[in-house]
């Protein structure tokens, strides 16, 4: 359904270490970078990317806006939002259970350092050998 997604960053340097730290637990690395831009690498599903904004303002999404990584387990999940927090990012959720969504929906959610919420979810049940991504 989705191709890529490319965030805007304000400094590469600072968001780059800030999601080489966060996405590292959930199997995701640097791929690709060059003076202005980073992509990330998981094995399948979208691509991921940072671009640094050159000379233009920062214009940010709606609050409700947010982009999720599929975490393979519970763990990656909490140790997602402690790279995230030690690396810069904001608290916006700690890691638990979201049963709103349904049973199994185990999220935290971030701040990055240029204000883009992100979130880390496995929908397995804890315990559960995976992918992180059934339903």
């Amino acid at each position: 359904m989705i191709d890529h997604i490319s965030l805007a960053v304000a400094d590469l340097i600072r968001s780059k270490r800030f999601y080489d730290a966060c996405l590292e637990p959930l199997g995701i690395a640097p791929d690709e970078v060059s003076e202005d831009s980073c992509s990330y690498e998981s094995g399948g599903g979208v691509d991921f990317s940072i671009h640094q904004v050159g000379g233009r303002p920062m214009i940010l999404p709606p609050p409700e806006s947010h982009y999720a990584f599929v975490a393979p387990t519970r763990e990656a999940v909490d140790r997602f939002f402690e790279a995230a927090l030690s690396a810069g990012g904001r608290d916006d959720g700690p890691p638990g259970l979201r049963p709103e969504y349904h049973s199994d929906y185990y999220a935290a959610f971030v701040v990055d350092p240029d204000g883009h919420r992100i979130e880390a979810v496995c929908h397995l049940p804890d315990g559960y050998p995976g992918s992180g991504h059934i339903r």
